[in-house]
């Protein structure tokens, strides 16, 4: 610094340094530093880039607006016109498309099958009664003997011959009763129809215990002493070509072997009505 000069003022808030610019500096600063970049156009701003935006893809139906707007016409009259036009498309599309439920489909109605056709039953044979009528001068209880006698026969499969045989021989021996002994007491212990005496023959067949044709009991019951006569008339040879009286004769071995032939037509009828 010149002595001759003044001590320079010191800084301080109230006086800032005022630096001068050098015109010519400042213009190559600016031209060289800061110059502005003319302006890039982007698809946002542009003219014919805001038209295609505003009128792009419009509410959600895909329909598509292109307006194409020359650069002649000032920007914001433009940009009014692509706005005004995309609310009138707008408003089209909201008129014409209308939105209508689609149709309810009517219930089908309820199909009631057919009935299923129904099956013709089968008739049944009227059940034979537990007491059949009595036929050929025989009275109820005899018919009922007579009954258990076929039913037997019936159970074991055998002809119908051999069920007229054996009718024909309890007619004989009991007259189609079912009796107790005189000589056997216990006898009278099981149901029975009346006596006889002849030595200790029981039952519809006056069959003997003592000869082995079964027990006081078991000869009592129709039913036992009817199977007990069937066995034995199937192991007579060739009895089915026999005579009524020869069949009867070759199982009983009666004193009287021609006494079961007068019986043998009112045997036919009762089987008849009971087979």
């Amino acid at each position: 610094m010149h002595p001759d000069h003044s001590d320079p003022q010191p800084l301080s808030a109230q006086h800032p340094v005022r630096r001068t610019i050098d015109p010519a500096s400042a213009e190559r600063r600016v031209g060289r530093h800061r110059a502005p970049e003319p302006l890039r156009r982007g698809p946002g701003r542009s003219v014919p880039g805001r038209i295609a935006v505003a009128t792009g893809v419009t509410c959600c139906l895909g329909l598509v607006g292109v307006v194409g707007v020359g650069e002649v016409a000032p920007p914001n009259l433009k940009v009014r016109e692509a706005l005004a036009d995309r609310a009138a498309t707008e408003q089209r599309v909201s008129r014409d498309f209308t939105r209508v439920a689609p149709p309810v489909a009517a219930p089908a109605p309820a199909v009631t099958p057919s009935p299923a056709p129904a099956r013709k039953k089968a008739p049944r044979k009227a059940p034979r009664p537990a007491h059949p009528r009595p036929v050929a001068g025989l009275d109820q209880r005899q018919m009922d003997n007579a009954k258990a006698i076929v039913d037997v026969g019936r159970d074991m499969r055998l002809p119908r011959r051999a069920l007229v045989v054996a009718v024909a021989t309890a007619m004989q021996e009991s007259d189609l009763h079912n009796l107790a002994s005189d000589v056997l007491p216990e006898s009278f212990d099981h149901p029975h129809q009346g006596s006889g005496s002849d030595h200790d023959s029981v039952g519809l067949f006056q069959q003997r215990p003592s000869s082995g044709w079964g027990t006081v009991a078991q000869l009592m019951r129709p039913a036992y002493a009817a199977r007990a006569f069937f066995t034995a008339l199937a192991e007579v040879p060739g009895w089915e070509d026999m005579s009524v009286t020869g069949a009867a004769q070759a199982v009983q071995v009666s004193a009287f072997p021609d006494a079961y032939a007068k019986h043998e037509d009112r045997a036919a009828t009762v089987v008849a009505a009971l087979a």
